[in-house]
């Protein structure tokens, strides 16, 4: 996946529990986990700023883009 989530590092610097963290945000624990383990398809604006904003982060905090090897690209062609 080119795109990795790190809610994780955030809510280890926080020493926030997955629980909490899902509550004030108004996610399941199961929806959080499929964010952290890289199952997300997409993310809504309104979950995002609603992570930012219980996190009291930047969205670049939580998202990085890393490079995936020439033929791993989903959709292109060559």
């Amino acid at each position: 996946m080119a795109i990795v989530v790190r809610i994780d590092v955030e809510l280890a610097k926080r020493k926030m529990s997955v629980g909490e963290f899902a509550e004030r945000v108004g996610l399941t624990p199961a929806n959080v986990a499929v964010l952290k383990n890289g199952r997300a398809k997409a993310v809504r604006f309104s979950t995002l700023e609603a992570i930012c904003r219980t996190l009291n982060c930047q969205p670049g905090d939580l998202l990085e883009w890393v490079d995936e090897p020439d033929g791993d690209h989903v959709g292109t062609t060559d």
